[in-house]
């Protein structure tokens, strides 16, 4: 059962790597952050942030 499992999943990605498009040279260099990269940045500033201010307060108590 494993055997057969194996080459299932063998011919699978050999069959993906084979079927890929390589699409056209040089596509469009230039990407736009969007919106969700912008959410995303803020949320770590944020949490950055938080930790921060959380590692302060614990060294405040710990004095």
């Amino acid at each position: 059962m494993k055997r057969l499992q194996l080459m299932v999943y063998l011919i699978s990605v050999v069959y993906s790597a084979v079927a890929e498009d390589p699409g056209l040279p040089g596509g469009d260099p230039d990407v736009p952050i969007d919106g969700g990269t912008v959410v995303l940045l803020a949320a770590g500033i944020a949490y950055g942030i938080r930790s921060l201010k959380k590692r302060n307060e614990q060294e405040k108590e710990g004095s």
